[in-house]
């Protein structure tokens, strides 16, 4: 039995599966909306979800809401509203919490954004991924350059003074001039945040079965290295391996994951991490992937297709994985916080980590080095426990 000393902060994740069109380096829970979407279907089946799940997190404090997919702009304001008007007749949500919603650029609509704006939907993420239509055309974008920032121009017309781009670099034949480009596009948008990341190839996707020419590891880090350095001379301040926040807007919604916080998730495929404090206990919970299925099955255990009670053993990587992705680390009494064991049971993996200089070890903080950052995977490596 673990045992915790305070309570966890608890996130609400909600997941809208459809897109457009399926991208070929995407390995998330999207499906092609080949037909109009069944919006009333879909948003009374989360909302059955989130009755199943009162029980479980009942009385708890909402802190954030993140509305993901697929892609969720697809959705009108007339079914948001529908929805976000439940989550807040049931759940302890403060009227001026973070609610984050995904939204692409080649779904932006002017009335829409505004409408969304007004519902209370308070930051959004916009998938941008490159300025440059050669790289968007061999990403599988829908939208072009062009789009993409009048996309940005709708959503602060709209009132998003808390917006979001999302960029990635390591692209097919992207070179480090193209990629230092998108950077400097993106940051004269004046966003208040952006997520930076190096295209990976997942299994399941496209890409996998067909991989492209993509610039080497080594040629990809100097990318990162040249564009950190454009992002700080702007006034973004890394604090997470991806993700640059200007004005201390940080994504308080992924700072409570890489922080080990809970959150429910609700939606067609989406994960969730819980802890009974009263049972000593923190489980995994995976709902049916099947937009059609998880309708039909919405409100009943039927819906969790896997549910994993983490042991002792497993602890230390789940923890590390998360809170190491973190520039300035955590602090060291968070490992007992948030897992309900004491730190003691990986100080010997901690002193190897600090003699390989993949970790700062102080008394009162975790913290990667820079060669922890670059080598993570060798970091979290010495975390794993057999069980």
């Amino acid at each position: 039995m673990l045992d915790f000393k305070e309570a966890i902060p608890l996130s609400l994740y909600i997941h809208l599966p459809w897109c457009v069109k399926k991208c070929p380096y995407c390995d998330f829970n999207s499906h092609e909306a080949k037909t109009e979407l069944n919006e009333p279907a879909y948003i009374e089946a989360l909302i059955r979800d989130i009755d199943f799940e009162l029980p479980r997190i009942w009385g708890r404090k909402i802190i954030s809401v993140f509305i993901g997919g697929g892609t969720p702009s697809l959705f009108s304001a007339e079914a948001l509203e529908r929805l976000i008007s439940a989550l807040r007749a049931r759940l302890n949500i403060a009227p001026a919490i973070e609610i984050t919603l995904e939204a692409n650029p080649g779904t932006a609509e002017a009335e829409k954004f505004k409408a969304y704006r007004e519902l209370g939907i308070n930051r959004l993420s916009i998938g941008v991924q490159s300025f440059n239509d050669a790289h968007l055309k061999s990403l599988g974008r829908i939208h072009d350059a062009n789009e993409a920032l009048h996309a940005i121009d709708l959503a602060r017309a709209a009132g998003f003074e808390n917006f979001n781009l999302d960029l990635m670099f390591g692209l097919p034949n992207q070179t480090i001039e193209d990629a230092l480009n998108d950077l400097e596009t993106a940051v004269a948008q004046s966003p208040t945040h952006l997520s930076w990341y190096q295209l990976t190839i997942e299994p399941n996707t496209v890409f996998y079965s067909k991989p492209p020419k993509i610039p080497s590891d080594d040629d990809s880090w100097f990318m990162q290295e040249q564009g950190q350095l454009v992002l700080e001379e702007n006034g973004f301040k890394q604090y997470e391996i991806s993700a640059y926040a200007k004005d201390k807007n940080v994504a308080l919604h992924n700072i409570n994951y890489w922080e080990f916080g809970d959150y429910l998730g609700i939606g067609a495929g989406a994960h969730g991490k819980i802890t009974n404090i009263a049972e000593g206990k923190i489980e995994r919970f995976t709902r049916h992937k099947i937009p059609k299925r998880y309708i039909e099955l919405a409100g009943n255990d039927s819906v969790i297709t896997q549910t994993r009670k983490l042991n002792r053993n497993d602890l230390p990587l789940e923890f590390m994985m998360n809170a190491m992705r973190l520039k300035e680390g955590v602090p060291a009494n968070l490992f007992l916080q948030r897992t309900g064991v004491p730190l003691k049971i990986i100080e010997k993996e901690l002193s190897i980590a600090v003699e390989k200089n993949l970790l700062d070890w102080q008394l009162n903080k975790l913290k990667p080095t820079i060669q922890g950052q670059r080598y993570l995977n060798s970091l979290l490596e010495m975390f794993v426990k057999q069980s």
